[in-house]
């Protein structure tokens, strides 16, 4: 059953444990990024729907957390916001989508200077080994967040930057296409295609983001 299993899942089966509460952190948190970001622009949508909470059941999406475990990233659930309620639209608009990446890179770096100060006291030797596990894990779940959210393509993060970043003509037709942009981020995600487009982009991006942590850590330690 359990080589069956392996079969599917896009990492060792052992660490499924380990990533199931990784990324019920990064979710979370990303997500009530966006939430309180919305609320203190203006737009109380998310607080009144119960999204303005660091509650992960508020959050979570089950095919959006199965897909990483299969596919090496997901998502999940939108929060809800109303641009209308911004008292700067387009300014509102731009944060709010930003900052959900930008919170997962913040928990990457919070991480990895754990980690940093657990080897500089002599501490991460005496450790149980699924603690530095379940650090660089959180270190590369929050870095591949980061980066896989800032794709320019719907419904991801990076979209809708760019939607706030055009003019409102353009973003009246990017509106209209929509619906086929995430079809085709679906079909580049399950298919070889992606080995082409997106998997470059997280397979170049996850390591040099990493990395440039790590140089920074390494300035003081």
């Amino acid at each position: 059953m359990e080589g069956f299993l392996e079969r599917f899942l896009r990492f060792p089966l052992e660490q499924i444990p380990l990533i199931a509460v990784v990324l019920l952190i990064a979710f979370t948190v990303h997500e009530f990024a966006h939430a309180f970001t919305a609320y203190k622009m203006g737009d109380t949508t998310a607080k009144d729907q119960g999204r303005l909470t660091l509650n992960p059941i508020q959050h979570l999406d089950p095919i959006g957390t199965l897909l990483i475990f299969i596919f090496g990233f997901g998502w999940a659930r939108p929060v809800p916001v109303n641009r209308r309620n911004f008292r700067n639209p387009r300014l509102g608009g731009i944060l709010v989508s930003l900052m959900g990446p930008i919170s997962n890179f913040i928990l990457a770096i919070i991480g990895t200077g754990i980690f940093y100060v657990l080897v500089a006291t002599g501490v991460e030797g005496s450790l149980h080994p699924l603690v530095i596990q379940f650090l660089k894990l959180f270190v590369y779940f929050n870095v591949l967040l980061f980066v896989f959210n800032l794709i320019p393509l719907p419904p991801l993060d990076g979209y809708r930057i760019v939607e706030d970043l055009v003019s409102p003509s353009v973003r009246v037709k990017m509106t209209q296409y929509e619906q086929y942009g995430t079809l085709i981020f679906l079909i580049l995600v399950i298919t070889p295609l992606g080995k082409y487009t997106i998997y470059p982009i997280i397979y170049n991006g996850v390591p040099f983001i990493m990395q440039s942590i790590q140089r920074f850590f390494s300035i003081f330690f």
